[in-house]
């Protein structure tokens, strides 16, 4: 008799509220791809996450400085961990599942609800570059975003001289959307970046 109540209550209950972004954003699910293992990010990252973002060329393509000791990086990493505790856009750590290592971040730079859109931005170590490895970690965001947030756009920039980050946008499906002029201040000077964007059926006519 009383699990016949336990089910009739269970099946009372009332349906469970989708989740939201800011659910989404604070859990962050792990998210596997062939070679890689996205996951949030963790102190314990530091060293790793310092041997590549104290690299100068690293850097150069992205708004953040080159990191100028591990205890830089151990502070970016708690700012990082701020985002995940308050349900704010944030980044998981790009893990190769061959060695463990954490070799570069991809994630939400903002989140305009409003508008149901996301921009995603990324970094990765130098010495994985040309393998291939970011257009796949980019792909299962694009797919993870769309299946589970359902959200209606997904945008990207990147700065005209580094056209290989277009490359890797083009090969996810996104769609060059223009140039926009001088459109960031970054090292004190208006840089150029190249608009990139993906619309919620150009996804689910790519994946019929």
């Amino acid at each position: 008799m009383g699990e016949r109540r336990s089910l009739l209550r269970f099946l009372t209950l009332p349906a469970r509220e989708p989740e939201t972004p800011q659910d989404y954003f604070a859990r962050l699910p792990v998210v596997e791809t062939p070679r890689l293992i996205l996951r949030k990010i963790r102190l314990s990252d530091a060293p790793d996450m310092y041997a590549y973002a104290r690299d100068r060329e690293v850097a150069r393509y992205v708004l953040w400085e080159a990191h100028q000791s591990v205890w830089e990086t151990r502070a970016y990493i708690r700012g990082l961990l701020y985002q995940y505790r308050n349900g704010l856009p944030g980044s998981w750590a790009i893990v190769l599942k061959e060695t463990g290592t954490m070799i570069g971040t991809i994630g939400y730079m903002s989140f305009a609800q409003d508008n149901a859109a996301v921009e995603v931005g990324y970094s990765l170590a130098r010495t994985y570059w040309g393998k291939g490895l970011m257009t796949e970690a980019l792909t299962a965001v694009i797919d993870e975003t769309f299946r589970v947030l359902k959200l209606h756009r997904i945008e990207a920039m990147h700065f005209t001289d580094n056209p290989a980050s277009g490359r890797v946008m083009a090969k996810c499906g996104m769609t060059h959307e223009g140039r926009l002029r001088e459109r960031v201040y970054c090292r004190g000077a208006f840089r150029d970046v190249e608009m990139w964007g993906i619309l919620r059926r150009d996804w689910e006519i790519a994946h019929k």
